[in-house]
């Protein structure tokens, strides 16, 4: 595993490692990355994506080791709520319209040797 960088604490390197694991993942099925990290007063999403005509807003839960839950069920309703607002706070500095807006999660585990598994759940919410 990484040192943390400057600033960085050890969270925030695995969760940047997630999001990295996460998009080359979407990008390797064919997915189009419109922003990562998009960001406001509100909050945070991690990636934004388009598979196909849908328009995929992605919650990335990473976690390391098999001692706590699997890293999905940290997405909560609340959390969901906020990717809601978020989401439509995006949306509405866009210039063009989606047919469909899915939710998705992607839970990425890195075992002790620092691989990282994925499991992607589609429309989640």
């Amino acid at each position: 595993m990484a040192t943390a960088k400057r600033g960085r604490n050890r969270r925030q390197v695995i969760g940047q490692r997630g999001e990295d694991v996460a998009v080359e993942y979407l990008s390797g099925a064919g997915w189009s990355v419109l922003d990562r990290n998009w960001r406001c007063r509100y909050g945070e999403i991690d990636v934004i994506a388009v598979d196909g005509t849908d328009l995929v807003i992605v919650e990335v839960k990473t976690r390391t080791g098999s001692l706590y839950a699997d890293p999905a069920e940290a997405v909560t309703y609340e959390k969901y709520r906020r990717l809601r607002r978020l989401a439509g706070l995006w949306l509405a500095d866009q210039e063009r319209g989606w047919p469909v807006i899915r939710f998705d999660v992607i839970a990425v585990q890195i075992d002790s040797a620092g691989t990282p598994g994925i499991r992607h759940l589609r429309g989640v919410f």
